[in-house]
């Protein structure tokens, strides 16, 4: 597998000091058996629980009104696998601008949600050090289907230590998709923008191209996109279908 040279998409502004915290006992999907994500080069193999496919079920189904194609589907909600998912992402991406792509994912968070659910949000978790803790450990749980095994760490945050941190040891989509733009346009920005934005609880997301990994900050302010390193990552040439080899920068992460 050709690897990325390209930098590991850290914010040198940011001090970011990770220690490992205790791991969650609540197991929704499994990654092989020690619950170690496969090296790089290799496919992470999971067993997907019903929890897990009906997340699949649901997201998927939401995201279909704005694939391409028009084409839908007569799937229940747990008959989804992780690879249909990850093809809905892909045609909801093809034929739209990057801006298109993240207003397309906004719609589909909100869709997820009941009316007036991002200022009830707003009211439970204000931006304190006590909301950025209980949502990192909420998420290693409740997002394992979509990113794989992930850990509470600590990190520094305006000078602070804190655990607000998730460190995601290999994510489950950037591996699936292989693609970088889906991890930014699809992924990484419009999770940002929803909960900084929506639910008034900044968020940053830092991938690391290098090896699948990242890292999301719960009460750190995400940087605009121009003075984001993830927005200039170039392609994953020997694993996205689609990708620019001569491109220094994916094409769908280009206005």
């Amino acid at each position: 597998m050709e690897l990325l040279s390209a930098p590991a998409g850290r914010f040198p502004a940011a001090s970011f000091r990770r220690r490992r915290a205790g791991r969650s006992a609540f197991r929704c999907a499994i990654a092989e058996p020690s619950g170690v994500p496969a090296p790089l080069g290799q496919k992470t193999q999971y067993r997907d629980g019903w929890f897990a496919k009906v997340f699949m079920g649901l997201f998927a189904r939401k995201m279909e009104k704005f694939a391409s194609g028009g084409i839908t589907t007569s799937k229940g909600i747990g008959d989804w696998d992780y690879e249909s998912f990850v093809d809905v992402s892909r045609r909801v991406m093809m034929g739209r601008s990057r801006k298109q792509q993240q207003e397309a994912v906004r719609e589909v968070l909100l869709s997820m949600l009941p009316p007036g659910a991002p200022a009830q949000f707003r009211k439970l978790f204000p931006p304190t050090r006590w909301a950025a803790e209980f949502n990192a450990a909420l998420t290693v749980p409740f997002f394992y289907w979509l990113v794989g095994p992930s850990e509470v760490v600590e990190v520094e945050v305006d000078g602070v230590k804190q655990k607000s941190g998730v460190h995601i040891k290999k994510c489950r989509y950037l591996e699936n998709s292989g693609c970088v733009g889906m991890c930014v346009n699809m992924c990484k920005i419009p999770t940002q923008d929803f909960f900084t934005n929506e639910c008034g609880l900044p968020l940053t997301m830092i991938p690391n191209f290098e090896d699948m990994s990242c890292d999301m900050v719960y009460g750190q302010t995400p940087p605009p996109l121009e003075e984001d390193p993830a927005a200039n990552q170039p392609c994953y040439s020997s694993l996205c279908s689609v990708a620019n080899p001569n491109s220094p920068v994916c094409p769908k992460l280009q206005s």
